[in-house]
Parts: C-alpha cells; sequence; structure tokens
C-alpha cells in the first residue's frame, strides 16, 4: 500500500488519532479508551470518546511545554524526533503517575488524566517541573 492509500485508508479507519499513539504501542502505557487498529501492515491506536481525546490533548499539550527545557526545544508546536517524543509521552505520563502514586506503571491514561485533574484541579497546578524530574527517573528510554 503506497503512502498515498494509506493516509486515505487511516482518516476512514480512525476518528480520533490516539494523542499517546507512541507510547501505548511501545506498551510503556495502557489505556482503558485505546483500541488498536490494522491498517495495512501497520497498526494505528483511536481513542473511544471525544472526552477523553480532548483531556488528553491537554495533557499532552501541558508535558510538551513542561519538557522543552529539558529537551532543548523553544517551541511547544514542533514535531519531535522519536526519541524525544517518548521521552514526553512514556516519561511524562509514567513522571506524572510516580508523582501521584509512587508507582511508575500507567494503566489507564484516560484515567490518570482525569485523576491528575481531580488531585490538583487545573493543569496549571500539577507541579510540572517535579513530573519531569520523576520521569527522568522513571523512563531512560531504549539505552538507558
Amino acid at each position: 500500500m503506497d503512502e498515498a492509500a494509506y493516509r486515505q485508508k487511516f482518516a476512514e479507519v480512525v476518528a480520533r488519532p490516539c494523542v499517546f499513539e507512541k507510547a501505548l504501542l511501545t506498551r510503556c502505557v495502557a489505556c482503558e479508551r485505546a483500541q488498536r487498529k490494522q491498517i495495512a501492515e501497520r497498526e494505528a491506536v483511536t481513542c473511544h470518546t471525544a472526552a477523553s481525546h480532548s483531556r488528553c490533548g491537554e495533557l499532552h499539550g501541558q508535558l510538551r511545554h513542561a519538557f522543552s527545557f529539558a529537551l532543548g526545544t523553544l517551541h511547544d508546536d514542533t514535531v519531535l524526533p522519536h526519541a524525544k517524543e517518548m521521552r514526553v509521552q512514556c516519561g511524562g505520563l509514567k513522571g506524572l503517575q510516580q508523582e501521584m502514586r509512587g508507582d511508575a506503571e500507567v494503566a489507564n491514561v484516560d484515567g490518570l488524566a482525569e485523576n491528575a485533574l481531580r488531585q490538583w484541579g487545573d493543569w496549571a497546578e500539577i507541579p510540572w517541573s517535579q513530573v519531569v524530574h520523576a520521569a527522568a527517573q522513571c523512563y531512560k528510554g531504549r539505552h538507558g
């Protein structure tokens, strides 16, 4: 399947692409709202609910901003290389879980986002510097 055909099929099959797809595909985290889809020889992840998708989008934006200094990026909207995006997704989610519960295993990304908002009341109130520090301890990447 050529790339154009893949992208067309992807758009037909995946209504809401999972914000944390890379982390889910590598199995460093899990989510109850995620569903894996096979497209040709590739795998994609879609989100079941619009509310969860929106909440995870906000969480990802906060993680990107929090990690910007650690990753050496000036703008939150630039596309990150795979390894840096994995640090944001896997490291960020594990760091947030560690900060909240003292355990870095993320069994439900949507639940983690919901609980973080419940605990702190607002994204801005989360101690992001502590999350980034915890992420460095919890996630070492492939070679770490």
